[in-house]
């Protein structure tokens, strides 16, 4: 990524509420060849501006109440680009001799939404965290076969100025098959790439949780057996 490509936030504003329950976060960046305009609420992705599309867009989930910004946010997003620009060349000029600071992933992780279950479509999540600057370049194979439809949220700013950024795969669990997700960014010196196998599973196998719990049950049962008949006996002895 050349230097010009880099990404510089010009605006960042971070509001807590008066009984320090919930911030909510505005950041507005850009680059030579990328922009971004985003609003966040206790750690989540509300919206962002996709400049693209030219509208707002509002990734949550569908069973979060819906709302929307007051009209005019777009606009407001794109005349912010503009002036995130100017302030971009400006800085140029006054800091081209200072060194650019660079911080590679601290985390990647590959994981999957929802219980795996063979022949029923699921998400793979490629989670990367800790770079800076935003954002980073994620792409994904299977079985070794690079393989398109990925979606990747913008970035979001954690608390100690460093991003996250999550990209998402649907597939479908077949046994044997091999995915990844590579992650490049400026500060690696090689793509940092994760792993998942669909690996065998028993269903017929319960698995290691219920037999701990019976054991537990069966355990406390006895020791109440044993109580109850200890203050029995000494009840028929006081009598």
């Amino acid at each position: 990524m050349k230097m010009k490509e880099l990404l510089l936030f010009l605006s960042c504003v971070l509001s807590v509420s008066a009984d320090g329950q919930h911030s909510d976060i505005s950041i507005a960046g850009c680059s030579d060849s990328y922009g971004e305009h985003m609003y966040g609420l206790d750690g989540e992705e509300m919206a962002y501006a996709d400049f693209n599309k030219k509208e707002m867009i509002y990734p949550l989930p569908p069973f979060i109440d819906p709302f929307k910004y007051v009209e005019g946010t777009y606009e407001q997003a794109v005349g912010q680009q503009q002036i995130c620009k100017g302030n971009m060349q400006n800085s140029r000029k006054g800091m081209k001799d200072f060194p650019l600071e660079r911080d590679a992933p601290s985390a990647v992780m590959i994981y999957t939404r929802d219980e795996v279950e063979f022949g029923e479509e699921n998400y793979l999540i490629c989670y990367v965290t800790g770079f800076y600057p935003a954002p980073v370049n994620v792409s994904w194979t299977k079985n070794k076969e690079k393989v398109t439809g990925s979606s990747i949220n913008v970035p979001y700013i954690n608390k100690d100025g460093t991003f996250t950024q999550i990209s998402r795969l649907q597939f479908t669990p077949q046994l044997g098959d091999t995915y990844s997700c590579k992650v490049e960014h400026l500060a690696l010196t090689e793509p940092a790439t994760k792993f998942y196998e669909v690996e065998a599973f028993s269903q017929s196998d319960p698995g290691v949780g219920p037999s701990v719990f019976c054991g537990v049950g069966l355990t406390l049962g006895l020791v109440g057996v044993a109580v109850g008949t200890f203050f029995l006996i000494k009840g028929n002895e006081c009598s």
